[in-house]
């Protein structure tokens, strides 16, 4: 029985860049709105990140994920949806009425009208150092993200990974450590093309096609690495401080195969322009879906957003308006506009 449930408008699955943005999105449009987090905050995968550097959203100047994720929750928040953490949604189904009934692994229940995923690659994973023993440095030197920059002042740093972060902490890490030398299994880096040619033009060490095969160390703290040339089989020690390892994300997306979503390459849901997957009502965005035009950026992923918002509004509201009224005309803002102004004045 699902009477007892208080019924919503939109639920998203995720509260990520994507999700949160989708939140904001869904009270312009004046939808009741609940976001579902696995997490115990806000953030998705840029909490991982907290002291990335992030060029690439409009009318920003360069912003720490950190404070990117603040600013986010605060105009996600902006209409008042309701927001559920610690939540992994592993059931669901549709009740009497076609309604969506979710249910999370301890036994929450949330019953919506429509669904919106923006569940990223899945729940985040970091990819572990494949090295034996390399999990009891974990606590001291051997680091998986990076919190804070000035842990690494001063110090010999090596940076296993070539991925977008491994690029973007080499870069910020150049300025301030003793050395910086970067690992990668490959030639080409898998970061923003000027971020790798900005890396490329730094002091950095670069070390292609190479890998981590040791780490030596006294108790338990990391004092040297050994890399080895993929082609030649070449090793060479490098002493070190502190070792970074970025190996890229995995993430469990099995759940929505149950579901009988259709999913394409790498497990990622098959949507059209209008977000719509192949269920009624239901909508994927971010880095969760796959469509002609996506463009792979956290902007990317707000037109994604609204593109579900809209579909989602027209399908419990058939005659709505088939996209909201800009801010500067929007009816939402201008209680908060007085507000501001009032605040302003003081």
């Amino acid at each position: 029985m699902t009477d007892q449930l208080e019924l919503f408008d939109v639920t998203i699955i995720g509260g990520g860049p994507a999700g949160m943005y989708t939140a904001f999105y869904s009270g312009m449009r004046d939808l009741k709105t609940k976001v579902l987090e696995y997490n115990e905050s806000l953030g998705g995968k840029i909490l991982l990140y907290p002291e990335k550097v992030i060029w690439d959203v409009g009318g920003l100047p360069p912003t720490r994920g950190e404070q990117l994720i603040q600013q986010l929750e605060t105009q996600a928040k902006t209409f008042e949806p309701e927001i559920a953490l610690n939540q992994k949604i592993t059931q669901f189904e549709r009740d009497e009425h076609g309604h969506i009934l979710l249910t999370a692994e301890n036994g929450d229940r949330h019953l919506t009208k429509t669904l919106i995923l923006a569940m990223g690659h899945g729940i985040p994973v970091q990819r572990k150092l494949e090295i034996e023993h390399a999990d009891r440095y974990e606590v001291t030197n051997l680091y998986y993200t990076v919190q804070e920059l000035k842990t690494f002042a001063g110090k010999r740093v090596v940076i296993s990974g070539g991925g977008d972060s491994a690029v973007d902490w080499a870069n910020a890490l150049v300025p301030i450590a003793e050395s910086v030398t970067v690992v990668h299994r490959r030639d080409m880096f898998g970061g923003h093309e000027k971020n790798v040619a900005n890396m490329k033009a730094s002091s950095a060490r670069i070390l292609t096609p190479h890998e981590l095969t040791e780490l030596h160390g006294q108790g338990d703290k990391i004092e040297a690495v050994t890399i080895q040339h993929l082609e030649t089989g070449d090793i060479e020690r490098i002493e070190t401080d502190a070792v970074i390892v970025n190996h890229g994300m995995k993430g469990d997306l099995s759940v929505l195969s149950e579901w009988g979503l259709k999913q394409g390459e790498w497990g990622l849901i098959e949507v059209n322009e209008k977000m719509e997957t192949n269920l009624p009502g239901v909508y994927a965005v971010g880095d969760l879906c796959t469509h002609k035009s996506k463009v792979r950026l956290i902007a990317g992923t707000f037109v994604d957003g609204v593109n579900a918002l809209n579909s989602a509004k027209l399908y419990i509201e058939p005659e709505a308006e088939k996209v909201a009224y800009v801010s500067s005309h929007n009816e939402r803002f201008k209680e908060k506009n007085k507000e501001l102004q009032t605040a302003g004045a003081r």
